[in-house]
């Protein structure tokens, strides 16, 4: 008889340092890692956490050495500061500081110098992002053990971070939005996929979770998984036409295989598949969210407005967006007013050049 297994949902991975770990993942729960030792009581209190679609807290040496890395983080994550933060962005954080921890818990907080925090993110210096997502956690940890008396002195004040190449992620424009519908059709998931996050704003990982249970009433809203923010909008025409074709027994309006949900890693792959073979190559999901918040923009629209509909807490972002179409719109109004100037000026020279003319010519 085959032995019942004690932990569905578990997948055994190796990490690149050849550590073993424990992947939980389950439909309608978020995937993390199930810390401690497999089959120890700490490993089925974390299980059990992470099937009620709680965050399992996270994998602390039990003799971390005082001073270190690992230490200052187990000081973090039981502190005032870190319980308040709201449980999406306490899930993404997380992560980073377990990445963080398994290479650098270690090492001596004290013996800390600007130029090894310039050194640490000079190694992801090819991806500015990356190295400024570090060096935002490390300032974040060094802040705290500043106010906590833990050191005196902050390493990471004046160590400047990289700066992006261009906008980020390519925004979609509306050639390469037809271009896509084009080779896809219409009727297909592809397109389905692409109005989803074009007239949403929806990221990947919200997109691959959205389903009926989102649509009342005209509308369609959503969480956003990254911050929990909240969206509300009313159902473009151009998405309800493809939605319209989701079969009427099915739950979720984009799936795979036999129904399955993706999960945001292979709803990007998969997604980015359909890009190649439309010939757009440069082009992905998130774009599609720029695309969205442009139009907006250009439209007239408030950065309150495109706020509400990429889901963020502040307008700041949103600016970005109305200040490159005001940007435009002056230039336009800019250079009506200097044609309108122009062309007086043109006639007038027309009328002198007749003037000059000789006679009987």
């Amino acid at each position: 008889m085959k032995r019942r297994n004690p932990y569905p949902g578990l997948t055994r991975v190796v990490d690149r340092h050849g550590k073993v770990r424990w992947r939980f993942r389950m439909k309608g729960k978020p995937s993390c890692y199930i810390p401690g030792e497999y089959g120890s009581k700490a490993f089925d209190v974390a299980y059990e956490s992470a099937r009620k679609g709680e965050t399992p807290a996270p994998e602390h040496s039990l003799r971390a050495d005082h001073g270190t890395f690992s230490w200052l983080i187990e000081q973090y994550m039981r502190a005032p500061e870190y319980e308040r933060l709201n449980q999406p962005f306490k899930r993404n954080l997380q992560g980073e500081i377990e990445r963080f921890r398994r290479e650098h818990g270690d090492k001596t907080l004290a013996n800390l110098r600007p130029r090894h925090v310039e050194g640490l993110i000079a190694r992801k210096a090819a991806t500015p992002a990356a190295a400024n997502k570090l060096l935002k956690l490390i300032r974040r940890l060094c802040v705290f053990a500043v106010k906590r008396e833990y050191i005196a002195i902050d390493p990471t004040y004046g160590v400047k971070g990289y700066k992006a190449s261009g906008d980020g992620y390519h925004t979609w424009d509306d050639a390469e939005i037809a271009k896509f519908e084009g080779h896809h059709g219409t009727a297909s998931k592809a397109v389905l996929a692409l109005r989803l996050m074009l007239y949403t704003g929806a990221a990947r990982q919200d997109a691959a979770a959205m389903g009926r249970q989102n649509i009342k009433n005209g509308r369609i809203a959503y969480r956003r998984h990254k911050t929990g923010g909240e969206v509300d909008l009313p159902i473009h025409p151009e998405l309800a036409a493809v939605l319209a074709g989701v079969p009427a027994d099915r739950m979720l309006f984009i799936t795979h295989g036999k129904g399955r949900s993706y999960n945001a890693a292979t709803f990007g792959n998969w997604f980015h598949d359909m890009c190649v073979a439309a010939g757009l190559t440069h082009c992905s999901p998130h774009g599609l969210r720029k695309a969205g918040a442009t139009r907006l923009a250009n439209a007239g629209c408030s950065e309150f407005e495109i706020m509400a509909f990429l889901g963020h807490r502040t307008p700041a972002e949103a600016k970005t967006y109305t200040k490159r179409a005001n940007r435009a719109k002056l230039g336009d109004s800019g250079m009506a007013k200097l044609l309108g100037v122009s062309n007086p000026v043109t006639r007038l020279d027309n009328r002198r050049a007749k003037r000059l003319k000789p006679n009987g010519k």
